[in-house]
């Protein structure tokens, strides 16, 4: 608030919260934005079509940190519902540093896979994502995927 010297009287002036504009008066709405294509997602299904070969599938599984794409094409356990298996994945990296016994959770840091065979039950090594590193499930030794940490959408 000032005060006004030649009448003595006090004048308000603005908050900052006054002073600023917000967004939504700043934005033209009868534009359409030049990121916005309509016929991008006819686009996308298109390529999403030719990948796949005419195979169908449960989901399309994202990593659930950045969302980036992990399969096009998977399967739902039949008794696990937030579990997927896949063979042909994208965006994902094997750790074959961690290696996992499907019998126990005793995990056999640096051990080759030949050296983690020989102890009895299934090798599994960590898949995370190939942009954030997040983990998102396992690989098994015949190179099936099983995703237990990954973001289903409509297929």
């Amino acid at each position: 608030m000032e005060v006004d010297g030649s009448k003595g009287s006090m004048a308000e002036s603005p908050t900052n919260s006054q002073q600023t504009v917000s967004d939504d008066d700043e934005i033209d709405y009868s534009v359409k934005p030049e990121f916005y294509d309509p016929k991008l997602d006819d686009k996308d299904e298109l390529w999403v079509q030719k990948r796949r070969k005419g195979h169908t599938s449960d989901a399309v599984l994202s990593c659930p940190a950045c969302f980036t794409t992990l399969c096009l094409e998977c399967q739902r356990h039949e008794k696990y519902v937030t579990q997927y298996r896949a063979i042909f994945v994208i965006n994902c990296k094997i750790d074959s540093d961690q290696v996992f016994k499907q019998n126990g959770p005793k995990l056999i840091k640096g051990k080759s896979r030949r050296e983690a065979s020989s102890v009895s039950g299934e090798t599994l090594k960590k898949v995370s994502c190939s942009a954030c590193s997040t983990e998102v499930g396992v690989v098994d030794e015949d190179e099936v995927y099983h995703f237990f940490n990954a973001l289903p959408s409509e297929s």
